[in-house]
């Protein structure tokens, strides 16, 4: 710290980047279940775009409490989700009433927005991927709760010993996550 300027050291980041990549390689090839998580705003389209590209899934609009704890109730909401995708794909709404219709279509947005990036995952992920840990506290919680691995973008005002594998950078800079997440998925992707 100078100054009131908290600066990292690069090497360090360049170091443990190295170690994250390997690690999630060798999970990648015993074809486990990743799951990027990052809510932030200028993380969000970054996480699924980067979790399309591996075939990974992704929460990036809000982390909604009990999401893998109370994992036997947020697959019912799942189920909800794709019945509401088959009726409007096969235009039920068209034939309900307007308020009826209106009303599902409000359901099936909402649904979609929390939930879209994990409607294919089959069960509870093998490894998780967060950007910026002090925002998805809750996510990070029940990850240790259940013990699932967690790889981490770790700024100044994180806490180290609450993640399995720790990457110390920017978690603001949209530059510096882009860069994180890039390398993380091209090791899912050769592993």
């Amino acid at each position: 710290e100078r100054n009131n300027i908290h600066i990292l050291d690069l090497v360090q980041s360049a170091q443990l980047l190295k170690e994250a990549n390997a690690y999630v390689k060798s999970e990648a090839s015993k074809d486990k279940v990743f799951l990027f998580i990052g809510t932030k705003r200028q993380a969000s389209s970054l996480i699924a775009q980067e979790a399309k590209r591996c075939d990974s899934y992704y929460v990036n609009h809000r982390w909604l409490g009990g999401m893998l704890t109370n994992w036997v109730t947020l697959k019912s909401r799942i189920e909800r989700l794709k019945t509401l995708e088959k009726e409007e794909a096969d235009q039920v709404f068209n034939l309900l009433p307007k308020k009826e219709a209106s009303l599902r279509r409000k359901e099936l947005e909402k649904l979609r927005k929390h939930l879209n990036g994990i409607k294919d995952m089959p069960r509870v992920p093998d490894v998780a991927i967060i950007v910026d840990q002090k925002r998805e506290m809750t996510a990070v919680r029940e990850c240790r709760k259940l013990g699932i691995p967690i790889i981490s973008i770790l700024d100044t005002n994180c806490d180290p010993d609450l993640v399995d594998i720790p990457i110390p950078g920017n978690d603001d800079a949209v530059r510096s996550i882009k860069l994180i997440l890039q390398s993380l998925t091209d090791s899912i992707n050769s592993g």
